[in-house]
């Protein structure tokens, strides 16, 4: 992972891999969904990387712009299906990366997964049938979910197109309703701006990218993303950075939005993997707001390693105690805890005694 780090941070200093360095430095990037990113990287370097090596590179370019095509379309497509329900559709993460108007673009060489899209939650019985007139469904039949997801969760359950097969993720604040911290989702909803030609759809401010991108990282159990999310993050940060009165937007957006822990923690988690510039006055002002559990030193080692992959001997057992700490807390953070218990109790239970599902008739 380090030297994955290392590429992604000065692409010139691939020049000196050897084949075998070459081979190890693609499969960290195929293992971390970080591909395209590093091929955009040494492309915008002019590294000249072996035959065989930038076949894999141009291959992952192509991907990444195909995929920046998709969720373009699938934007459009947002639009024209939620214009007529007159609400402010805030895109997030990777669709918002890719409809943002920053030069350069954002996201340079990301592969893209689910849109996930923040509107207010009086709006989302308009914004489900809207979609559903447009040909997206819900992905959860189980009735256990449809609750679990409507009655304490940030997002309803995800929905597929019948036809094209793209998931939504339609969320009406960015933490679930039982979680310890509590953003308000209309401050991000008031400053996000309107995507150019597509008045429907807006993009968050560049703190509240930032901000969101940590808080989603820092909530996540399973961090096979992990390394992925974290770059958006040093990218985003290096070059918003630089920007006048960013620090203070940004703490603004965090501290001034119940989220000075997660903020606190993503930042050391940058710093501590990328090595990335945070004013230390920043860091002071959240740490002096952040509830104790989010200051402690020891936990960016501990997401670090629980970032590293699965097929990772150097990491071994460390890094599989880490992944389940991490996924433990991540429900601990989530919820309360004897509801908590309640849910994974159900779904243990489900588990055992899957619904029998009605045979299907021959075609």
């Amino acid at each position: 992972m380090r030297a994955l780090v290392s590429a992604l941070k000065e692409p010139s200093g691939t020049q000196s891999l050897a084949e075998s360095g070459w081979s190890a430095l693609l499969a960290t990037a195929r293992n971390h969904n970080l591909m395209g990113a590093l091929a955009a990287r040494l492309q915008a370097a002019a590294v000249v990387a072996p035959p065989r090596v930038q076949r894999h590179l141009a291959g992952a370019v192509q991907l990444a712009a195909r995929q920046r095509l998709s969720v373009q379309w699938e934007a459009h497509q947002l639009h024209l299906a939620l214009a007529d329900a007159q609400v402010p559709v805030v895109l997030l993460k990777g669709a918002a990366y890719v409809m943002a108007t920053h030069e350069p673009p954002l996201g340079d060489g990301r592969m893209f997964g689910d849109i996930d899209v923040l509107v207010p939650r009086l709006a989302l019985d308009a914004v489900e049938a809207a979609l559903m007139l447009h040909g997206w469904a819900s992905a959860k039949a189980d009735p256990y979910d449809q609750r679990y997801y409507r009655q304490w969760m940030h997002e309803i359950p995800p929905m597929q197109h019948l036809r094209r097969g793209t998931v939504i993720d339609v969320h009406h604040t960015i933490l679930p309703l039982t979680a310890r911290n509590a953003p308000d989702p209309a401050q991000i909803i008031a400053r996000a701006a309107p995507v150019p030609d597509l008045p429907t759809l807006r993009v968050p401010a560049p703190e509240d990218l930032v901000v969101h991108s940590i808080t989603h990282l820092v909530h996540e159990g399973e961090l096979h993303n992990g390394l992925r999310d974290l770059y958006d993050i040093h990218s985003m940060l290096t070059r918003f950075g630089a920007e006048p009165a960013f620090w203070q937007r940004l703490l603004a957006s965090g501290a001034g939005n119940d989220l000075a822990g997660p903020l606190v923690l993503g930042l050391r988690l940058v710093i501590a993997v990328f090595e990335t510039e945070v004013p230390a006055d920043v860091l002071d002002t959240l740490d002096a707001q952040a509830a104790p559990h989010w200051r402690r030193r020891w936990w960016p080692a501990v997401y670090a390693l629980a970032m590293r992959p699965e097929n990772d001997e150097e990491a071994g057992m460390a890094a599989a105690l880490a992944r389940q700490w991490i996924y433990i807390r991540s429900h601990a953070l989530r919820m309360p805890l004897p509801l908590l218990v309640r849910h994974l109790s159900v779904k243990a239970w489900k588990g055992l005694w899957p619904e029998e599902r009605p045979p299907q008739a021959e075609a």
